[in-house]
């Protein structure tokens, strides 16, 4: 692809470290992409597999694929380092261990082009990749959707997802506000509400265009204490994002659901947790932790605090930690 003068329309940036087995075949699918004016900027966070090799080869091969090597600092620094080179217009976001359709870009660019909106998303399916099982998301809506509409959407979860990577935005959706990804789990609930708060048209087509590869090593795969705290870390820091704005009256019962689905997606969370651990001592006394702070972050009681993520403590423990004081 030969890039304009002015750049590309789409920056495509995404976060490597460690995904050799899954590397290739999401390069291929997008070199395969039937938009053109796009680039890739792929950011080698560190890998200690073939990861950074595989994608100096594809930068050898194709102009528009940009490596950046930097050392292991994280998704979420990855992704700003993306965004500080990007190019484009517009931004996407893809995880190195997925892959896409061939019309992805094509797709979200008409969308957000043709009805003169800020950010398109599209919907997916779950690849199982051990059992090797595709499922489709199941909750789809479609249409253009204004600001307070989409924002409602995306607090319950359910038809538009705090996820990052099945969206394009308009760069400036992030550079005008000064946007970036927090150094934690589940970075992308803390993050989304931000930006779609700035937006004033959203498009959702009800196409599945991207595949999220669902493995064991993934962020839900490899749950753990330190994992479900950033969870709630990051629904409460959404409360934070909304209170900042003078939004959060508005918004209160998408919050509020919000905070029943995190409840019980931490729920399975902690079971899985002691489950895997062989070991039940203290899982009650999680659950009761886990919805007695869920509660407390959406009661009036609850007075938002600066940098919110990293002064919230951890509300759930390891089984280990549990053991040492005696809790059952």
């Amino acid at each position: 692809m030969a890039s304009t003068a002015k750049g590309p329309k789409i920056s495509v940036i995404m976060p490597i470290y460690n995904v050799d087995r899954f590397l290739e075949k999401c390069l291929t699918t997008l070199v395969a992409q039937t938009f053109r004016s796009f680039e890739v900027i792929a950011v080698n966070d560190g890998s200690t597999d073939r990861s950074g090799e595989i994608a100096h080869r594809f930068a050898d091969i194709y102009d528009f694929i940009h490596v950046i090597d930097q050392e292991n600092q994280g998704m979420s620094s990855a992704r700003n380092a993306g965004m500080k080179a990007a190019r484009g217009e517009y931004f996407s976001f893809v995880d190195s261990d997925d892959y896409l359709s061939p019309y992805f870009l094509e797709e979200l660019y008409r969308a957000v082009t043709e009805n003169h909106a800020d950010i398109a998303c599209c919907y997916y399916y779950y690849h199982f990749v051990e059992s090797d099982v595709l499922y489709k998301y199941p909750f789809r809506c479609e249409g253009v959707f204004d600001r307070g509409e989409a924002m409602k959407k995306l607090l319950r979860d359910t038809q538009i997802q705090s996820l990052v990577w099945n969206k394009i935005y308009r760069r400036s959706l992030f550079e005008d506000y000064g946007i970036e990804f927090p150094s934690m789990a589940f970075e992308d609930m803390a993050t989304m509400n931000r930006v779609f708060a700035n937006a004033n048209k959203i498009v959702v087509l009800n196409k599945a265009l991207y595949y999220y590869n669902q493995r064991g090593t993934s962020t839900l795969g490899a749950i753990n204490a330190s994992k479900i705290n950033d969870f709630i870390r990051a629904t409460v820091t959404v409360r934070m994002n909304l209170e900042s704005i003078g939004a959060y009256d508005r918004y209160k019962k998408s919050y509020h659901a919000l905070c029943r689905k995190t409840g019980l997606c931490c729920s399975y969370y902690v079971l899985k947790m002691h489950t895997h651990k062989h070991s039940m001592r203290g899982c009650l006394h999680n659950l009761r932790s886990l919805w007695d702070a869920i509660w407390f972050y959406a009661s009036d009681d609850f007075s938002p605090m600066r940098n919110l993520h990293a002064d919230l403590p951890d509300v759930v423990d390891t089984p280990e930690e549990l053991k040492k004081i005696g809790l059952r």
